[in-house]
């Protein structure tokens, strides 16, 4: 039988810095050729655009042959049987073409049930899970993006392990690293010392298994600074669908899970420029007045040939610009906005008016 597809699930939480990591990938693929299946929470699909204008990337064409698919009717570990079985046997028929597949998971999902999938018979005989690959954004982390205060929670622990002190999001953040095969600590450069290796030592408290920490410093968009080799990233072999037991999850005694419910995105699209520091401005208020995880889009800037990315962690901004214009593409400024409790048409007001 033909060797199976090793695939690469790319996990983290929003922002944390997923799709740099996939494009670095990508443009030092060592003669790899490389499927990218994207995940996006939201409709409008920013990722799958950012990986697609990679150099290395070839253009859609008419026949549909771009390695980068696209999934934006859900989380992946959520339809796992609607949406992605159908785009896995896709991939299986053209398993000549590909040496492998890399997944980035939307930063809401689960790693462990999309993995359960490779189980199945139909997928198993053709594709194994090389390796779950964590990425923490450090910074976020230190300032406590989704958990409260790093000293106050290990000296909670230490003295009650039983203690109720975590929130939803955190039993995420903690479900997505007790998966991984290899953690990736992105943007260390945005921390000192001695809060990187606060984070480090919160890292391994979640850490059911060894799992070796590499670290990145890739703060400036897309541009991946630090020199992780594919061959440190890919090639684990690690067959995870057969070891999920020493994997543990929050929900492994659920059949389903749900999202929190108020965690939801919102599009805007908007047939106007932008002066790209006003509008930053702007979105940092935004970030202030509503609960902002993550904002990411293209901006039409006066004046300028390229398309600007921008996209926001917080309060936290990058931007840079990342390719002209097509001659027959709409120059429209498109954003998603992924929090709790959205309140869309005020997000919509306030950019109007700028």
């Amino acid at each position: 039988m033909a060797t199976k597809i090793p695939v690469t699930v790319i996990t983290g939480f929003l922002g944390s810095g997923k799709t740099s990591l996939i494009r670095h990938l990508l443009q030092n693929n060592q003669g790899r050729r490389i499927a990218v299946v994207v995940n996006e929470f939201g409709e409008l699909g920013i990722d799958g655009e950012l990986l697609k204008s990679c150099q290395v990337c070839p253009e859609d064409s008419e026949e549909g042959d771009s390695n980068i698919f696209e999934l934006t009717n859900g989380c992946l570990c959520c339809t796992v049987q609607e949406e992605f079985y159908p785009m896995m046997q896709e991939l299986i028929k053209r398993r000549d073409s590909i040496d492998c597949i890399l997944i980035e998971t939307s930063g809401l999902a689960l790693p462990k049930p999309l993995v359960k999938a490779f189980r199945w018979q139909e997928i198993r005989n053709a594709a194994t899970v090389d390796a779950v690959i964590t990425v923490v954004d450090c910074a976020a982390v230190a300032a406590g993006t989704f958990a409260s205060d790093l000293e106050a929670i290990a000296a909670q622990r230490q003295a009650d392990d039983s203690l109720e002190h975590e929130t939803p999001l955190q039993e995420l953040f903690e479900d997505q690293l007790a998966c991984a095969d290899l953690v990736v600590l992105n943007k260390i450069d945005l921390v000192d010392a001695e809060t990187k290796a606060r984070v480090e030592e919160l890292i391994k408290q979640e850490l059911p298994r060894m799992v070796k920490i590499v670290e990145s410093d890739a703060s400036d968009g897309l541009r991946l600074r630090s020199q992780l080799d594919a061959s440190i990233l890919l090639g684990f072999q690690a067959a995870v669908e057969d070891n999920l037991d020493s994997r543990p999850s929050h929900h492994d005694t659920e059949e389903d899970h749900n999202h929190d419910e108020e965690i939801t995105s919102t599009n805007l699209i908007l047939d106007r420029t932008f002066d790209p520091e006003k509008l930053q401005q702007q979105l940092e208020k935004l970030a202030q007045q509503q609960e902002i995880y993550r904002i990411k889009g293209f901006v039409a800037v006066p004046n300028k040939s390229m398309r600007l990315v921008m996209q926001g962690v917080g309060t936290r901004f990058d931007k840079f610009y990342d390719r002209p214009w097509k001659p027959e593409e709409a120059r429209q400024t498109r954003l998603v906005f992924i929090g709790r409790d959205l309140k869309s048409s005020e997000i919509e007001s306030q950019l109007v008016a700028l």
